[in-house]
């Protein structure tokens, strides 16, 4: 059974979101494809209002007359001890694992996001969280959502057990997927829109993956090694062997000497056979089946970007760091502007992490909570920023 909450969000009228054909749409939204489907039936992106009293609550993101803390007056204290503030990030696809979101449905709130969620979803999310299969949890269409839910339910768990962490939060940001989550918790984004976009994002760079067979590895190297030599070669072996698109290039930057690369299948194949010709210490292949932040991920921009700019988009009440420079997004429209180029452009990670800690040598760091499946975040901190990660938490799902 669905929540009083979840039930009365049941309620509140669907309006119809008008698909707009382009040249690229068309290639990915064929009648009766999937993403048609989601667009015209589902993808609903255009504010609801409360029809009865009972619905007041769903006037997303506060009841109207709530006085609103602005988060970012943190910043305006006087004398404020960095050591009370937080910032607090957001894994993204990669970290999902069977069983995740298991330890928190004893967070009645966390418990209705799984609800409210499955209803508009339209499949059980919280089973395929806890139960897999694995194979399919893996798969784009069906990750993105799940890990941004479970996130989500892990930042209940911290408002639960550290409510300061969340009163006294500076910052936030996500990696990749995880920008949308983070965009969520600082009031940017509502959540059901914001699912129904990731739902539609899932789909469509599923869409892409399956057009143009694609890969990612994360690559260890030294100083001597030839990354970017590496890639160029690569992209040069996938044109030969028939690729009709090539592609190999830098799409994460983690920390120092580790970095993501993605491309086609036979690119990622060619590093793998020649990794010691280019001195590069470790290929490890991820488990995704597409070459995400590439070129091969554009037939899956213009969707996004269109169900995009259907969002009421709200400025943010706290900082929220962009994927695309590392730098914090300005207001709504920055944010309508640089969202989309997150699809295809390699995530800055690294860079982010230097802007948001950025420290006198003798000020202490803020705390740092992660929140969602996983503790990748909090291991790419620690090579980045020892004194940081000493004060850094995983809120685990």
């Amino acid at each position: 059974m669905l929540s009083a909450k979840a039930l009365g969000r049941l309620l509140l009228p669907k309006n119809n979101f008008n698909f707009v054909s382009s040249t690229t749409v068309r290639c990915l939204c064929k009648d009766e494809s999937p993403l048609k489907k989601l667009l015209d039936d589902s993808a609903s992106f255009e504010d609801a209002k409360a029809q009865t009293p009972e619905q007041q609550w769903a006037t997303l993101p506060y009841l109207d007359g709530t006085k609103i803390r602005r988060q970012g007056e943190v910043f305006h204290r006087e004398k404020m001890d960095p050591r009370d503030s937080s910032v607090i990030l957001f894994p993204g696809q990669g970290s999902q694992f069977v069983g995740m979101a298991k330890d928190l449905m004893k967070f009645p709130m966390a418990k209705d996001l799984f609800e409210l969620a499955n209803y508009i979803l339209k499949y059980d999310l919280l089973k395929m969280c806890l139960e897999g299969p694995k194979d399919q949890l893996d798969q784009t269409k069906y990750c993105q959502p799940a890990v941004i839910v479970t996130s989500l339910a892990a930042l209940e768990r911290l408002k639960e057990e550290r409510p300061n962490a969340i009163e006294n939060c500076v910052a936030t940001a996500g990696f990749s997927l995880g920008e949308i989550t983070a965009l969520v918790f600082s009031g940017a984004l509502e959540f059901e829109q914001a699912l129904k976009l990731v739902q539609l994002r899932g789909e469509a760079m599923q869409m892409a993956s399956d057009s143009t067979k694609g890969a990612m590895a994360t690559v260890f190297y030294g100083p001597d090694s030839k990354l970017n030599f590496a890639c160029l070669k690569a992209k040069e072996w996938a044109l030969d062997k028939g690729a009709e698109v090539a592609e190999c290039r830098i799409a994460n930057y983690l920390f120092p000497h580790c970095k993501v690369v993605a491309g086609n299948v036979e690119a990622i194949e060619f590093l793998e056979k020649n990794s010691s010709e280019f001195k590069l210490k470790k290929v490890r292949r991820l488990p995704v089946c597409g070459a995400f932040h590439t070129d091969l991920m554009l037939p899956a921009v213009q969707p996004f970007k269109r169900a995009l700019m259907k969002l009421k988009i709200s400025d943010p009440v706290i900082s929220v760091y962009s994927n695309v420079d590392g730098k914090k997004y300005r207001n709504a429209d920055h944010i309508k502007k640089q969202l989309p180029k997150q699809i295809v452009k390699p995530v800055k990670w690294e860079q982010l992490l230097h802007v948001v800690y950025e420290r006198n040598p003798d000020d202490y760091f803020p705390r740092t909570f992660e929140c969602g499946p996983g503790k990748s975040l909090k291991t790419i901190l620690k090579q980045v920023n020892a004194k940081a990660w000493n004060s850094c938490f995983s809120i685990e799902a």
